[in-house]
């Protein structure tokens, strides 16, 4: 039997209100609770937990991210939503039009933020290990 079970999700922010809005109403997960110390929601299965941070600064790179199964319908449904995608214009990690970035290996990234400045992204894979 494993010994670490369910994963909890956590990240700061420093704007509960905004947080609340853009994970409840824009992501659409389920408010759970909120307390002086943080907002939990129901992420699909997976606790996120979001800490009210004071003097917060997002780290570099990407702290939560989520499978999807197409990422260009994804995409469009986030952006109508008002969800914005990144573009980074690098040579090395060229993006289609809706800021999808395919590696050598086929899998598909795409990136943007929450209001706290937290990078998030989703992903589509051509094989992952619970498929291989």
């Amino acid at each position: 039997m494993p010994v670490l079970t369910n994963m909890i999700g956590f990240l700061v922010v420093s704007d509960a209100a905004q947080a609340k809005a853009f994970y409840g109403d824009v992501l659409g997960f389920r408010f759970m609770s909120e307390d002086e110390y943080a907002l939990v929601f129901d992420a699909n299965g997976t606790m996120l937990r979001i800490n009210k941070g004071r003097d917060f600064k997002p780290a570099q790179g990407t702290v939560l991210g989520w499978e999807v199964g197409d990422i260009h319908a994804a995409i469009r449904e986030l952006a109508s939503r008002g969800v914005t995608f990144e573009q980074f214009h690098l040579p090395f990690m060229p993006q289609d039009e809706l800021g999808v970035w395919t590696p050598p290996n086929g899998d598909r990234v795409a990136w943007f933020h929450d209001p706290a400045g937290n990078v998030l992204s989703i992903s589509q894979h051509v094989q992952t290990p619970s498929r291989a």
